[in-house]
C-alpha cells in the first residue's frame, strides 16, 4: 500500500480519521449526499489534510484492487434474480407465503428474521441477503409494506448470527490470539441466543408498525370498521353479498376483525394474491407483466436451485456462479438478441447503484489505511484506557468492538487492535479467550457497515437507500450487540480480571 511521503503526526490522522467517519456519517444520514458522493468526496478531502498529495490515487487504486470480484459478483447476481423476477419464478412463492403467513405484515416481518436467521447458517451475508430478499421482497411489495423493514431485520438476523464458528469474524478472532476457535464460540451460545431473540422481538414490533401504517395509509383495505356492530358474522353491514364490503372485502368473503381495537389484517389473502386483480399493476409483480414465462417455470427453478447449491458449496468463485447463470438464464427465456439487450439494459439501475458504491468504498478504505489513520486509531484507543480500567478490558473490547468493526474491516480489528488489546488484559488476568468472546459481540453493528460489501447488495437488491437503512438498524443493532455482551458477562463468558 502506498503511504504519502509527508505524514502527519499520530494525534493529527486521529483527529482527522473520526472527524472523516463521522463527516461522512452526517451527511448520507442528513441526505446531503448519496453515499456515492459521500465515499468519494469525503475521503479526498480528508486524505488531503492528512498529507496524501497525489500518492492518493494509488492508496485508492490498490485498495479497488480488492474490489473487483465483489463488484462483478454483486452487478451480475443483481442481474440473475432481477431476472427471475421479471419472469415470474417467484411469484407462485408469494402466493404460497402470502396463504401460510396470511397478509398480516407482523407475521411476514417476523418470518422475514427466521428466514434470515437460518440461511444465515452457512456463514455468508451475500448468500443469506440473496435468498431472503429473493423470496420475501415480492411480497413486500406485494403488500405494500416498507423494504426498509427486509433490510432491517434481515441485516439483524445476519449480523447476530455471524459469529458462528465458520462465519469469519470468530475464527479471525481465534487465529490472531491463537486459540481453538470452539474455545471463543461455545460459551457464546448463550448470548447468540440471546441476540436472535431480541432480533424476532424486533421485528415482531416492526411489523406491528406496519399494521398500523397500512391501516393509516391504506383503510379501504387494512381499515378496522368504527364498531362491532358495523359487521354481523361474516358478512358486511346490510347483509347484502354483493359489491364490496366496507373495508374493501370481496363479495361473500370473510370480514375484517372486528372491534374498534382489532387488528387490521384481511383474513381473506386471495385480495392479495389473487392472480387476476389489479393490486400489482404496473409493478416488477404485474400478474400480466409481457416478461411473464409460465412455461419455463420448471427450468428457471431448477436453475436457480443449481446456482444456490454451487453458492453454497463453494467449489467455483462466486462471480462466475452468477455470470454463468445470467448467461443460461437470458439465453432460454429470452432468445431474441434484441430482448436479451432490453433485460439487462432494464436492470441497469441497479448495478449502476451498487456497483459504484463498491467502487466508492475503495476511496474511503483506501484513505483509511494508506494515510495511517487506522493505525493511529487503533494504537489511541489502546492508550486512553487507564490502567484503573484494566480489569475490564474484556467489557470494554466488546464495546469497541461496535463503533471500530463498522469503521474498518474484520481483519483490521482482529489482527491489528486484538492482539493490543488482549495482551494489555492478560496483566489483569483476563484469558484471550474472553477477550476474544468480547471482540465478537460487535458483529451485528458491524454487518450494516458501508464497507460491508454484503449489506450493500441487500440495500440494492431491496432498492433502499443506505441512509434509510442505517436511521432503522443502527440503533438497534447496537442494542443487540449490547445484550450479547451483557449476556456473555452474565454467564461468565465475558469475565472481569
Amino acid at each position: 500500500m502506498c503511504r504519502c511521503s509527508h505524514s502527519k503526526e499520530p494525534a493529527v490522522l486521529v483527529l482527522l480519521g473520526f472527524a472523516m467517519i463521522a463527516v461522512f456519517m452526517v451527511l448520507i444520514m442528513t441526505k446531503k449526499l448519496t453515499p456515492v458522493l459521500a465515499l468519494i468526496i469525503v475521503p479526498t478531502v480528508f486524505g488531503l489534510f492528512a498529507g496524501a498529495g497525489l500518492g492518493i490515487g494509488d492508496m485508492v487504486m490498490e485498495s479497488m484492487k480488492s474490489m473487483t470480484s465483489t463488484a462483478a459478483l454483486l452487478m451480475f447476481a443483481i442481474i440473475y434474480f432481477g431476472l427471475m423476477i421479471d419472469v415470474g419464478l417467484f411469484d407462485p412463492l408469494v402466493r404460497f407465503i402470502l396463504r401460510k403467513l396470511g397478509n398480516d405484515p407482523a407475521k411476514v416481518v417476523l418470518g422475514t428474521a427466521i428466514l434470515a436467521a437460518a440461511v444465515s447458517l452457512d456463514g455468508d451475508g451475500s448468500t443469506t441477503f440473496i435468498l431472503t430478499t429473493a423470496a420475501m421482497l415480492p411480497i413486500y411489495l406485494r403488500l405494500k409494506m416498507s423494504p426498509v423493514v427486509l433490510t432491517c431485520v434481515a441485516g439483524l438476523a445476519n449480523g447476530t448470527m455471524n459469529i458462528v464458528p465458520w462465519g469469519g469474524p470468530t475464527a479471525r478472532a481465534a487465529s490472531a490470539l491463537n486459540i481453538d476457535v470452539n474455545d471463543v464460540f461455545v460459551p457464546m451460545i448463550p448470548s447468540l441466543l440471546a441476540g436472535i431473540t431480541v432480533v424476532f422481538a424486533f421485528a415482531w414490533l416492526l411489523g406491528l408498525q406496519e399494521r398500523n401504517r397500512l391501516r393509516a395509509t391504506q383503510p379501504e383495505i387494512w381499515g378496522v370498521p368504527d364498531t362491532a356492530e358495523a359487521f354481523d358474522g361474516d358478512k358486511p353491514a346490510g347483509g347484502a353479498g354483493t359489491g364490496r364490503g366496507r373495508n374493501g372485502t370481496s363479495p361473500g368473503g370473510a370480514a375484517p376483525a372486528v372491534g374498534s381495537s382489532s387488528v387490521a389484517v384481511l383474513e381473506r389473502t386471495e385480495d392479495l394474491v389473487d392472480d387476476h386483480d389489479t393490486a400489482m399493476a404496473d409493478t416488477a409483480l404485474d400478474p400480466n407483466r409481457k416478461t411473464l414465462r409460465p412455461k419455463l417455470q420448471w427450468f428457471n427453478l431448477g436453475l436457480t436451485v443449481a446456482v444456490m447449491g454451487m453458492l453454497i458449496a463453494d467449489l467455483v468463485p462466486l462471480p462466475y456462479v452468477f455470470m454463468v447463470g445470467s448467461a443460461i438464464a437470458l439465453l432460454v427465456n429470452f432468445p431474441n438478441v434484441k430482448d436479451q439487450a432490453a433485460q439487462i439494459v432494464a436492470h441497469a439501475p441497479s448495478v449502476v447503484a451498487v456497483v459504484s458504491m463498491v467502487m466508492a468504498a475503495a476511496v474511503l478504505t483506501g484513505v483509511l489505511t494508506g494515510t495511517g489513520m487506522v493505525e493511529a486509531m487503533s494504537a489511541w484507543l489502546v492508550q486512553i484506557i487507564p490502567s484503573s480500567m484494566g480489569p475490564l478490558m474484556a467489557v470494554i473490547t466488546g464495546v469497541l468492538s461496535i463503533p471500530m468493526t463498522f469503521f474498518m474491516s474484520n481483519d483490521a480489528f482482529y489482527f491489528g487492535v486484538l492482539p493490543v488489546l488482549s495482551e494489555t488484559a492478560g496483566h489483569y488476568g483476563i484469558s484471550a479467550a474472553e477477550m476474544a468472546r468480547a471482540s465478537i459481540t460487535g458483529q451485528p453493528f458491524h454487518m450494516q457497515s458501508p464497507l460491508v460489501p454484503a449489506i450493500l447488495l441487500l440495500v440494492s437488491l431491496a432498492k433502499v437507500d443506505l441512509g434509510d437503512h442505517h436511521k432503522k438498524v443502527l440503533w438497534r443493532s447496537a442494542v443487540v450487540s449490547l445484550v450479547m455482551l451483557g449476556i456473555g458477562m452474565l454467564t461468565g463468558a465475558i469475565g472481569i480480571g
